[in-house]
This record gives C-alpha cells, structure tokens and sequence, in this order.
C-alpha cells in the first residue's frame, strides 16, 4: 500500500516480440489479446479492451467487405491512409491525426484498404497511386450493451496532438464528455494518445482501476515498468496514477514517442 492508502498498481508487462502475429502476403499484423485463430483463454482481454490489433497493410490491398456486431472500434493510424467504406453509407479515408470510431451495434459491413486513389474524390494528398505501407492501431471495446443502432464518428485532433501531452481521442465516460474528440458507447472507458518530444515533462496517466498503456512509437519509460519499445504493452490494474516519460539519448534529439492508453474503470463483469 502507499502512504496515502491507495493500491500499488499491479504491472503484467507484455513484450512486442510475445505478441500473436499474422503473416499473409499483405498483411503483417500483431495482436495483443486472442485474436482469430490465435486463441490463449488466459489472454482474451484486459478490462473492456478486447483487441488491440497493431496492423501494416501493403500498398493496394486490404480487408474486404466484412462483418461485426455489438463492438466499438476505434482504428488509430500511424502512418500512411486506410479507405474505409461501410453498409451504412459511410466513405473516406483515415490517416495520422484523425479519430475514428465505429458502432457496430446490430450489425454493419464495412471494407478498409489502403487504396485512396481509387476512391472517387478523394485530395490530392492520397488520390495517387503509391508503394507506402499503411500502420494502424484498431481497438474494440464492448459496449454498455448489446443491439445499439450502428453508427460513425471521426475527427481530426492534429492540433491537440501537435501540443504534446496527453489528449483524450474517445470516451464514453461523463468526466470527458466536453474534451474527447469522438464518443463512444461505454460510460466507463476512454482512450488517450499521449504524444512525448524527446525534452518533454513526464505525463501522470489517469488514475483508474484498469489502464492498457501500448507503446505506438517509441521508447518510453513508465514508471514501475521501466523501459519500453515500440510494440510493447502494459496491462495495470490497481489505483494510483504513474508517470510516462520519454527516452532520448544524452545531446540527441530523438523522434517523438506515442502511447495509446485505455482508461477502464470496469470490466466484463461490470465497474470495478
């Protein structure tokens, strides 16, 4: 226990090389929970996250049409653009610094490639043909429950992200219904980016009972954890907010890091 009461965070530390993967010929992906054909029944979820997919998509290709039901998923992208088309007429594409979630709810269609320049008005940015791979990060989370109308939501938060620090890219909860960038359907969990220069001030994360800390780009150092790369994942259970700090070489610049963090104050089986 700390001085003040509160719990000391439990840290189950899951490395970028121990994660399931998929390899075909256009897809590279990398799966932090039971994901497919990849099945471990101690490694189904963290919380209410229940995929955390960290895809690269070759340059043409993609998911063709498919389906899901009752799921929020949120897909963040790192690099390059990723069309999206779905059943409930929604088209466009997503890329760095744009939010996107989709309520699938009692069921919706939906294709994601990385093909922008066939898609008919689409800028000048992504309307040509390229060999740039695409990098995403795509969530689901439960939602508070099950047949909700299908829907979409995304936005752009560059200029936040710009900033640096911690911004709050989806949530369902009360306590960030004026500052999350898109909403989703779960009153219990959020999901932060937290973006660090190399000379950026540690980051207190939120204090929650559930917290998911993935590495996008690195490296970090999180407090308790210590050092992480990038593909790298932490699963903390236990009050008491942490710190999340930078890693930069002495007299070096460095890139810029990017976490994903899931604040969860419930699991499965309801609020915790």
């Amino acid at each position: 226990m700390h001085p003040s009461g509160a719990r000391v965070p439990r840290m189950d530390v899951r490395r970028a090389a121990d994660r399931f993967s998929t390899r075909i010929d256009w897809l590279d992906s990398h799966h932090s929970f039971s994901f497919g054909h990849h099945y471990d029944p101690a490694n189904t979820h963290h919380g209410v996250l229940m995929v955390n997919n960290d895809d690269v998509v070759a340059p043409g290709l993609g998911f063709d049409t498919h389906p899901h039901r009752d799921m929020e998923i949120v897909t963040w992208v790192l690099r390059g653009s990723l069309v999206h088309q779905d059943s409930m007429g929604n088209s466009g594409v997503i890329y760095p610094g744009l939010a996107q979630r989709m309520s699938a709810g009692t069921g919706v269609l939906h294709s994601e490639k990385n093909d922008a320049w066939r898609l008919d008005g689409v800028t000048a940015e992504f309307s040509r043909e390229h060999d740039e791979a695409v990098r995403l990060i795509q969530m689901w989370v439960v939602p508070d429950e099950p047949g909700l109308t299908p829907g979409y939501e995304q936005l752009e938060v560059d200029d936040a992200l710009l900033r640096g620090g911690m911004v709050t890219v989806a949530s369902g909860m009360d306590a960030y219904r004026d500052h999350a960038a898109i909403r989703i359907h779960n009153r219990h969990a959020a999901m932060h980016v937290v973006r660090l220069r190399p000379d950026a001030r540690p980051v207190t994360l939120p204090d929650a009972p559930l917290l998911h800390v993935f590495v996008a780009r690195g490296p970090v150092d999180l407090e308790g954890a210590g050092p992480l790369a990038e593909g790298d994942a932490v699963r903390i259970t236990g009050d008491g907010g942490v710190r999340l700090s930078p890693v930069a070489a002495p007299g070096t610049d460095g890139p810029d890091a990017e976490v994903i963090v899931w604040e969860m104050h419930a699991g499965l089986g309801g609020p915790v």
